[in-house]
């Protein structure tokens, strides 16, 4: 089951978030994107800029989303792509 701010994001279609990013803070835009799985979709958070893997982690624990940044991808804590299939 989705969050009310997860739900809240994708209905705006991204987001906005502070990351850290070579020792400096800066705020990165995220769109909604919908990922092939088996029969259905997943939805996620995606951006094309690099990002450090304890950033993605830390953006997909506050959103309640998936995130991929350039080609790493983070879940929130003990979820999985089977819990946000649409």
């Amino acid at each position: 089951m989705l969050s009310e701010n997860a739900k809240r994001i994708i209905a705006a279609g991204g987001t906005k978030a502070r990351v850290k990013r070579s020792g400096m803070l800066q705020v990165m835009s995220f769109t909604i994107k919908y990922v092939p799985l088996g029969s259905g979709r997943f939805v996620e958070l995606h951006t094309d800029r690099v990002i450090e893997i304890s950033e993605v982690q830390r953006v997909a624990d506050e959103t309640g989303l998936p995130v991929e940044a350039d080609t790493k991808r983070a879940f929130p804590a003990g979820k999985g792509a089977k819990d946000f299939l649409v």
